[in-house]
C-alpha cells in the first residue's frame, strides 16, 4: 500500500519539485498551496490532490488537515511553506515582522500539532521541515528571516523527546542557496541608511557567479525523500553541497571567523 505525504508550499520551487518526485515514486501526495485555481502541472500528476491552504490561517489549518486525513492518512507531513523577509529591522514594520513568524513559525507548529492526534493514534509518522544554512550562518539583512528558521530549527530539535516515544520522527531540511527566484520572492523593505548596504547584498545575490554555486531544487528534493524513507532518528539534514560545504566550514572556522569572511564578501567595495 502506498504512502501518503502532505506538502505545504506546493505552487513552486522546492514544494513543487518535491511534490513531483514524491508522485514519481508511487506516494498519494496533498499539495497545498494558498491558491490552487492557478495550478495546472501539479493537476495532472497521478494520486496527486491539491487543497487550498494559508498556513497563517489557524481554522483553514484545521479545516484542511481533517479533509486531508479523509482523502488517505497521512504517513508524513512536510512543513515547507514560507517566505524571505529581508531589510533592515528600521524598516519593518510590525505587521510585516508578526508575518513573518505567523508563516514561517507558528504555521509550521500549528500544523504539526494538528496531525499529532492522528499521527499518536496510529504510533507512526515523519514530521520534516524546510528551515535554512541561514539559520547557522546569517547573511547581511536576513535577520529576521533566519531567526524564524533558527527557531524552527531549535524547536524541531526540543520536540524529539515527546515524540520519540510514540515512534514519530521529526526531523529539519537545511538547504543553502537554491538555484530558485530568491531575490525576486522575497519581500524586501529599504531605508535611505542602510540603503549603500542593501545594494551590495543585492548584487551580490544576483551574480550569475552565485547562481551558479546554488543547488537544483531537485538535489534538496531527493534529500527530502531520504529523511522520509531512511527511518533513521537523524533530526537535521544538510541538504545539497552549498550547505554541506559551508557549514563544514563552520565546524572548522568557528562563527566568528565566518561572520567576518560574509562581511567582507557582501560588503565591502567590489
Amino acid at each position: 500500500m502506498s504512502k501518503t505525504i502532505f506538502i505545504t508550499g506546493a505552487s513552486s520551487g522546492l514544494g513543487k519539485i518535491t511534490a513531483k518526485l514524491f508522485s514519481e515514486k508511487g506516494w498519494t501526495v496533498i499539495a497545498t498551496m494558498r491558491t490552487p485555481e492557478n495550478e495546472t502541472e501539479l493537476s495532472q500528476l497521478p494520486n496527486l490532490h491539491i487543497l487550498p491552504l494559508d498556513i497563517s490561517h489557524p481554522q483553514q489549518i484545521v479545516e484542511t488537515v481533517a479533509l486531508a486525513e479523509k482523502i488517505s492518512p497521512v504517513d508524513v507531513l512536510f512543513n515547507n511553506a514560507g517566505y524571505v523577509l529581508a531589510g533592515p529591522l528600521e524598516a519593518i514594520t510590525d505587521d510585516q515582522l508578526e508575518q513573518q513568524f505567523n508563516t514561517n513559525v507558528f504555521g509550521a507548529i500549528r500544523l504539526t500539532r494538528a496531525f499529532l492526534p492522528y499521527f499518536t493514534a496510529r504510533k507512526s509518522g515523519v514530521i520534516l521541515t524546510t528551515t535554512a544554512l541561514g539559520a547557522y550562518i546569517p547573511d547581511p539583512f536576513m535577520a529576521l528571516y533566519v531567526s524564524s528558521k533558527a527557531a524552527l530549527e531549535s524547536w524541531s530539535t526540543g520536540m524529539f523527546y515527546e515524540l520519540a516515544a510514540k515512534h514519530i520522527y521529526i526531523k529539519t531540511i537545511v538547504p543553502g542557496l537554491m538555484q530558485t527566484n530568491f531575490v525576486g520572492n522575497a519581500q524586501v523593505k529599504f531605508h535611505e541608511a542602510y540603503q549603500d548596504d542593501i545594494n551590495k547584498v543585492l548584487a551580490a545575490y544576483a551574480d550569475p557567479a552565485a547562481a551558479a554555486n546554488a543547488d537544483l531544487p531537485s538535489t534538496i528534493a531527493a534529500a527530502v525523500y531520504e529523511a522520509a524513507t531512511d527511518g533513521k532518528q537523524q533530526i537535521h539534514y544538510f541538504a545539497g553541497n552549498d550547505a554541506v560545504t559551508r557549514y563544514q566550514e563552520l565546524s572548522k572556522k568557528g562563527l566568528d571567523v565566518i561572520l567576518q569572511e560574509r562581511k567582507n564578501f557582501f560588503l565591502t567595495n567590489k
